[in-house]
């Protein structure tokens, strides 16, 4: 996913300033740079073991488990959560196990282990499937209790496999952040218009942007909302959460702004558009991509491993309008979408004249923001506004909502000009 250097696509829907135009005035499609792509660029890394000289420090680190080489990606993280802590020491103190799938009873122990290690369980919790006896039965029990993990009726299924959506939930309760999660799925303009979202959005938003999921050089290795987890990925998600809690603590206080998270009156054509948009948040990051799967058989535009977006590949997910290139907006029957036959940040921003550049003050919800993050004058990151200083944006920690309209912040600092996408017609 490219993690260093992690690019943000936004995409825009039809707004009043400009005038729709025909199919016919498109782009030759055999001309589209289908291959093209964008590089993460972020504002606040998820860690310094994904900056060169993290990276460095991890591949010459080595862990006293023997099934752990020296230079292992959750090296450090498996030192600090089996090593120098017994979280999740399950195999005593020289076997981890890294590929094999964290299972739901020993996350139990590991989150209780790591954030309440004193926590009482509940005498009247029972689970059909979990022995008493067990030695992983209090941990489960309190894990429960604190609504950190969920049952399933009157059973946990102790041995099923965790997802990356079950570990960041259990996480973020854990840093006591549930009602920033709940803020999030309360997401509304004002004018009263709540936007419709699956249960699990306000989960998906602030495990992404606290960068609870390593961002893989190897894209194969990627894991989305609902990928099972083995112990190294499990692993490095609890070491990110420790950390927070310990020596990024202005984490946690920077996601308090999702517990009242609205935009301004948002026009009603618009609304489909974001909504859209949502239900791909938490989605990895990956370069040069622009489809929710692996490539299938005859794709257009390269092979990609998984499902996932850089920043102006989402850009085309949720704004072009579909023809016989490229047809993600058979997924979105709500509109049609936009003229967008640019693929990377950069040809997309340069696709305009001059005069038709938009200042920060003249840009509006479906509007494309472009980035200049170094300020040679190539655009290398991309994102779409969706009112009120937000934007829908893909970066290292995957797909987010960002806030990018804070006066003095990297996203204000960098940003070049606005364009607003023409719609397609019917």
């Amino acid at each position: 996913m490219f993690t260093l250097l992690g690019m943000l696509c936004v995409s825009q829907l039809a707004t009043a300033h400009a005038s729709p135009q025909s199919h016919s005035t498109q782009t030759n499609l055999s001309a589209i740079k289908v291959l093209d792509g964008d590089q993460a660029t972020d504002p606040n890394p998820a860690d310094a073991a994904q900056s060169p000289s993290g990276i460095a420090a991890a591949a010459a680190a080595s862990t006293s488990f023997s099934d752990v080489p020296a230079g292992f990606w959750a090296g450090s993280a498996i030192n600090t959560v089996a090593g120098s802590n017994t979280w999740m020491r399950d195999y005593g103190t020289k076997t981890f196990k890294p590929g094999n799938l964290e299972t739901r009873e020993l996350w139990a122990k590991a989150v209780v282990q790591a954030f309440d290690p004193n926590g009482k369980p509940d005498p009247n919790l029972h689970f059909a499937d979990v022995d008493p006896n067990d030695p992983n039965a209090t941990y489960i029990n309190v894990a429960v209790s604190n609504q950190w993990m969920l049952p399933f009726g009157k059973n946990f299924h102790p041995t099923d496999p965790v997802t990356t959506l079950m570990v960041h939930r259990a996480l973020i309760w854990a840093l006591g952040l549930s009602d920033v999660v709940a803020g999030a799925n309360k997401f509304h303009t004002t004018d009263g218009y709540m936007f419709h979202h699956g249960p699990t959005f306000g989960t998906r938003l602030i495990g992404a942007v606290l960068g609870l999921r390593y961002n893989h050089s190897d894209e194969s290795m990627d894991v989305g909302p609902a990928s099972q987890l083995n112990r190294a990925e499990a692993a490095w998600s609890l070491y990110r959460a420790y950390v927070i809690n310990t020596s990024e603590t202005w984490r946690k206080t920077d996601v308090q702004k999702y517990r009242t998270f609205h935009v301004g009156p948002v026009p009603a054509a618009f609304r489909p558009v974001i909504e859209f948009g949502m239900k791909f948040v938490g989605f990895p990051y990956i370069y040069a991509g622009e489809w929710n799967v692996k490539s299938p058989p005859g794709y257009c535009c390269g092979f990609q491993p998984r499902g996932g977006f850089d920043c102006s590949g989402l850009m085309w997910w949720v704004l072009r309008h579909g023809d016989s290139l490229y047809d993600a907006a058979k997924y979105h029957p709500n509109y049609p979408g936009y003229i967008l036959n640019e693929r990377s940040s950069n040809d997309m921003a340069h696709a305009i004249p001059s005069k038709s550049r938009l200042t920060w003050d003249q840009v509006r919800a479906g509007d494309l923001l472009f980035y200049d993050s170094d300020g040679n004058g190539t655009i290398d990151h991309v994102d779409l506004d969706i009112g009120w200083g937000w934007a829908l944006d893909s970066g290292s920690n995957g797909v987010t909502i960002a806030q990018v309209g804070e006066k003095g912040s990297w996203y204000q600092r960098v940003f070049a000009w606005g364009r607003t996408p023409v719609p397609a017609s019917s």
